[in-house]
């Protein structure tokens, strides 16, 4: 081997060493780095779980967080383009990630009570199992859910339009497959949301009286909740057992352009979390800066021992990557077991809740938990780059500058 290829080889294994002569001002690298990485992961971490938690929340107040129905009833949301059946049911509920499933049967219909009429559009349910699929349940501020046929929960403003009050009773008027219908029914619950589709239009009603207005059997759709965060692979891995002529739509097909709306915000997030990256460089840099500062005299006579400026340059490099890759990893360790905690746990929910009706609007419900993503990481490792980068501009080219026998001088 050539003295220049074992020199360079050196070289790392100096810079290694010299990190450990150094502890304190070792460890205060790798701590910044490590905060720098921790703060990057759960930021990103808790703005794409609030995105989720948004979308989740409005799609279990609006539809579902994943919904089997026809192509033809998705396109013209007719009863007549209703589910011809209801035997894939059961084979549903056993696929991996869907935690529950509950059948709706939704159709439009005129709503009157004793004083005026108002359009609206009807969702039967099965009060048993849409607790488990939609937030509408726990969000009825007066009264109480649907408990059997007769009864209906109604929007608390579309009860205010109508002049309805809990234990008064409407009609509903629908155009069946069998001709027109119209049922009594009798109000039993008021939802207050704070989202204005579903204070403005909420009619719930049993899934039985559902079926004996429209004179649809089966229903329009099957509601589904499934794991948090991955709506859209269970929906397509759902394609294979579903009957040919049935689709699994996520909640991002099923909210459409809201969830759209929901995620536009991401390139100005991505905005903030550089200059997070950008702020923990610069710190870095400055403490390399006064490392240099204080290790004049020692690269003084590490260059009239006849190490070139250029190599001494290089070795600073060196050291600032080392330490900070080891606060990255440091910072990636602990800053995704505590995303995993606020993932698992809802840890979030309570402190967003303190803020009251300025989040309730969002649809988010009391439950929001952080997003997990192995592209946090890379986020993270700009903080490595950027200090590295920093580092050749400003301790390396300060130490090319140096001169040894100034330097030696130096105390």
């Amino acid at each position: 081997m050539n003295q220049p290829s074992a020199s360079l080889m050196a070289l790392p294994r100096l810079a290694w060493r010299n990190l450990w002569r150094h502890r304190r001002r070792t460890l205060l690298l790798v701590l910044v780095v490590a905060y720098a990485t921790i703060t990057t992961v759960l930021f990103w971490g808790v703005q794409d779980g609030f995105t989720q938690s948004v979308q989740i929340g409005n799609a279990r107040f609006l539809s579902a967080p994943a919904l089997i129905t026809t192509p033809q009833y998705f396109e013209d949301p007719d009863p007549e383009q209703g589910l011809p059946s209801l035997d894939f049911l059961a084979q549903v509920q056993t696929q991996p990630g869907v935690n529950a499933a509950a059948p709706r049967l939704e159709f439009p219909t005129l709503i009157r009570s004793a004083y005026t009429a108002d359009a609206a559009r009807a969702r039967g349910v099965d009060p048993a199992l849409e607790a488990k699929v939609s937030n509408i349940p726990t969000a009825i501020a007066q009264g109480r859910m649907l408990e059997k046929s007769g009864e209906v929960v109604l929007g608390q403003h579309l009860a205010e339009r109508l002049d309805a009050r809990l234990g008064e009773r409407v009609v509903l008027d629908t155009s069946a497959l069998a001709g027109p219908q119209a049922l009594g029914l009798q109000v039993v619950g008021l939802v207050k949301s704070g989202i204005a589709p579903v204070d403005r239009g909420t009619v719930l009603v049993h899934i039985q009286d559902a079926r004996v207005l429209t004179g649809l059997q089966t229903a329009t759709g099957v509601a589904l909740d499934v794991t948090r965060g991955q709506e859209a692979r269970i929906a397509e891995a759902l394609q294979p057992v579903l009957p040919q002529n049935l689709r699994a739509y996520d909640l991002t097909q099923l909210l459409g352009g809201l969830s759209s709306a929901i995620g536009t915000k991401q390139s100005s997030t991505f905005f903030i979390g550089m200059i997070f990256s950008l702020f923990a460089a610069l710190a870095v840099t400055s403490t390399v800066l006064v490392s240099v500062l204080e290790r004049t005299r020692e690269f003084g006579m590490m260059g009239a021992i006849g190490m070139n400026p250029h190599r001494l340059a290089q070795m600073i490099t060196l050291e600032t990557v080392f330490a900070t890759s080891i606060g990255w990893v440091v910072g990636l360790i602990l800053g995704y077991a505590l995303n995993f905690w606020m993932a698992t746990q809802n840890v979030l929910g309570p402190v967003f809740a303190s803020y009251g009706g300025a989040f309730e609007i969002l649809g988010t419900g009391s439950e929001i938990y952080t997003a997990q993503s192995p592209v946090y990481a890379l986020y993270a490792a700009l903080t490595i780059v950027l200090a590295a980068f920093f580092s050749i501009l400003i301790p390396a080219r300060r130490v090319q500058r140096l001169n040894p026998a100034e330097a030696m001088r130096t105390e």
